[in-house]
């Protein structure tokens, strides 16, 4: 399921709908750049897949939302989004415009107590959100995706 909806244009309208709650393919549009129709159809293949669903409107207007998933699938499909965009990135960035060539990728080794690896999480978690909600002029889409986690062994 998710190599098959996994793709940059649904990553970002996956992030909008996050934010706003609903969206509809011209909202996305205005917001995003593209046209309606382009949005319009990605929607639909979200939803094939149950990751939205229309919300009960009046009119022509059709609003879109996330669906109430359990966490754990909502984490993959995550995942997945991630892993796949990351990979469109490397595959078109020597293609694109000349002032987006360049990435902020990095990975680092840091030694933390789970208290610190929750507070590490908070922490990028509310920088984060001072870049969220603000209008797209001059501004593109970017992915920013930290992953924390354990580097534990087990014993087998």
């Amino acid at each position: 399921m998710i190599d098959r909806q996994a793709h940059p244009v649904r990553t970002a309208l996956v992030t909008l709908l996050r934010e706003r709650g609903t969206l509809t393919s011209t909202e996305a549009a205005r917001e995003l750049g593209g046209s309606s129709g382009l949005y319009s159809f990605h929607l639909r293949q979200l939803a094939r897949y149950g990751v939205v669903e229309e919300v009960p409107a009046e009119g022509r207007a059709k609003p879109w939302r996330l669906v109430g998933e359990a966490p754990p699938l909502q984490s993959a499909l995550h995942r997945g989004l991630e892993d796949e965009s990351y990979r469109h990135w490397l595959a078109v960035r020597d293609r694109a415009p000349a002032r987006w060539r360049r990435d902020q990728a990095f990975s680092e080794v840091v030694y933390l107590t789970p208290d610190e690896l929750a507070e590490l999480g908070n922490a990028v978690r509310a920088l984060i959100a001072g870049y969220s909600g603000r209008p797209a002029h001059n501004r593109g889409p970017v992915a920013a995706v930290a992953r924390f986690f354990p580097l534990v062994e087990l014993a087998d």
